[in-house]
């Protein structure tokens, strides 16, 4: 099996036509797309579409502890909707972060892609598939998955070592746009805070401002475009503003993997029986009635408690109560 983890010598083993596809590539999303992610991900189904055919493609991020966000999608030339999906332990995202390598339907004649849910044209089932692990450094220091890239096909064989190899080496520089805009903001955060500006944190104040400003925008072209008597200028401007929405779509999805995920992180750190004192604690139960409800002992709540506080690591019972509510108001 091809492994998809970055940091592998040697040349790519790719024909002559796609080695000149692929160092076009290079060189587009270096002048063109560091900062677009749409168009970076429009751009990379355009480069693998001149390899080979594929019907269905889509960028993944992995988010929180169970979740997959979808912010990019095609099938058969339309765009498909941004989704979220929580995904399950033998599925193709499981698959991906277990073996960290790239996936390919031949390996296991789609029993992994097809315990998944489904994405695209779900009337169609797809005969071919290749999902690479899209990697990013840990805080150890160590690759970790992220994210995927997946192209599929509705004929069977369609993908061939070639195309494969050439995909591997695609998403490897998607990824490496992606992880080094991540670690300058995370430079600029670890400055001193309160001098010059810094990264906003993402809220939902932010949230909504970003989509009023950016419905704003596609309101005005709607406007521009019925004031347009030219039935050609009319076909341009509702083109614009599909790719806007679609923009607007995916930077939304997005922009939700920015979100705080540490109370859902807090929470998973704990026991079952920790959690199952945590939730009362969060209504703000005593500990005497925490015990009567669970059926166990005082000095067993008092145990758990101390446990909780230890590992959320905050300000007394009332902090660790406001956290737990936020992960269950999810």
């Amino acid at each position: 099996m091809p492994s998809g983890e970055p940091g592998r010598g040697g040349r790519l083993r790719v024909n002559a036509e796609t080695t000149l596809v692929l160092r076009e590539a290079f060189h587009k999303i270096d002048a063109h797309y560091r900062n677009d992610h749409y168009g970076l991900y429009d751009y990379a189904r355009a480069v693998m579409s001149k390899i080979v055919a594929l019907d269905h493609f889509y960028i993944g991020f992995f988010h929180g502890a169970n979740r997959v966000r979808y912010p990019y999608g095609y099938d058969s030339g339309v765009y498909t909707d941004p989704e979220s999906h929580i995904y399950g332990p033998h599925g193709q995202a499981a698959w991906l972060l277990k073996h960290r390598q790239t996936y390919r339907m031949q390996y296991d004649n789609g029993a992994a892609l097809n315990a998944g849910v489904a994405s695209g044209d779900t009337s169609r089932a797809s005969a071919d598939a290749v999902t690479t692990p899209l990697f990013r450094r840990g805080r150890d220091g160590e690759p970790t998955v992220f994210g995927m890239m997946s192209m599929q096909s509705y004929r069977p064989d369609t993908f061939d070592d070639n195309s494969v190899r050439a995909f591997e080496w695609l998403a490897d520089l998607v990824a490496r746009v992606l992880t080094k805009e991540a670690e300058d903001v995370d430079a600029l955060r670890r400055l001193p805070a309160g001098v010059g500006d810094a990264p906003p944190v993402v809220t939902a104040d932010h949230i909504v401002e970003l989509l009023s400003s950016r419905v704003a925008g596609v309101r005005q072209r709607a406007q521009d475009a019925l004031a347009t008597p030219e039935r050609d200028s009319m076909r341009e401007a509702l083109h614009r503003i599909v790719t806007d929405c679609q923009q607007l779509q995916s930077d939304l999805v997005e922009l939700t993997l920015d979100i705080d995920n540490g109370p859902e992180e807090r929470f998973i750190s704990l026991t079952a029986a920790e959690q199952g004192v945590v939730v009362l604690l969060a209504s703000n139960m005593p500990n005497d009635e925490i015990a009567r409800e669970l059926g166990v002992s005082l000095h067993t709540v008092k145990t758990h408690v101390r446990s909780i506080l230890a590992k959320y690591r905050m300000n007394g019972r009332a902090a660790v109560a406001e956290d737990v509510r936020k992960h269950l108001a999810r």
